[in-house]
């Protein structure tokens, strides 16, 4: 478990913030997810991961003590008795395989990040590929993944000047996180690559294709041939 105690804080009638830290470090990301697999054991409640806390939204009624304790302790109460298992008690993440096409028309920043970090586009591709990847959280747009594990010496600054379209699939550097754009967007984050995989569908049983937790084993180079013919196919 990371550092420090766990911090419950009342957000509003019907949520409650669990913090398990104020920073964005491996030992938090994996603590927020237990209690995500844990939700549907019990009634009406949401749980919502990010960095290092879960929200959670609730029904009042449906944890309201019986002798009068407010829903709030008694939430409490059961989050920190799902806890006491602690992360070997953590159902590890589903894995994925993510192909991406770099550069090109695919990755335009590509060439700037090769000047930026002093080093040659294919060390880039082998050291973005070489890296195992966990989601720490989706957010800033429905299935967009924000992605820990990116080497180091690949972090790079967001652009001075964002675009006002980043196409859907775009695989993106912004600081020290590798992110997947999910469909046609705004952003700033450094485009090296784009993948043919559909990581969000409003109508699909589960719209977005990762979640919190899950892992990305690697992402695969793909040429351009093939980007185009899992693209024409839909999610492989």
């Amino acid at each position: 478990m990371p550092a420090g105690p766990l911090q419950f804080e009342p957000l509003a009638e019907d949520a409650l913030l669990l913090r398990f830290g104020d920073r964005i470090e491996p030992m938090s990301t994996i603590a927020c997810t237990p209690p995500s697999p844990r939700c549907k054991s019990f009634p009406s409640l949401e749980c919502v991961p990010a960095y290092a806390s879960v929200l959670l939204r609730f029904e009042p009624a449906a944890w309201q003590g019986s002798d009068g304790t407010g829903a709030h302790q008694w939430l409490e109460q059961a989050a920190r008795a799902a806890l006491e298992g602690g992360l070997s008690a953590i159902v590890p993440g589903r894995l994925h395989e993510i192909p991406a096409c770099y550069g090109g028309p695919h990755g335009p920043d590509l060439p700037a990040l090769a000047q930026h970090l002093g080093l040659a586009a294919a060390e880039i591709i082998a050291r973005h590929t070489a890296a195992d990847y966990r989601v720490a959280m989706l957010g800033f747009a429905p299935g967009f993944p924000y992605l820990l594990g990116l080497d180091p010496t690949l972090a790079m600054p967001r652009r001075r000047d964002p675009r006002t379209r980043v196409p859907a699939g775009s695989v993106a550097i912004g600081g020290a996180q590798t992110g997947i754009y999910p469909a046609d967007l705004p952003g700033g984050w450094q485009l090296i690559a784009r993948t043919p995989l559909r990581l969000f569908d409003v109508d699909a049983s589960a719209p977005s294709l990762l979640a919190a937790g899950d892992r990305a084993r690697r992402f695969r180079a793909i040429g351009a041939e093939e980007f185009a013919d899992l693209d024409a196919a839909g999610r492989p």
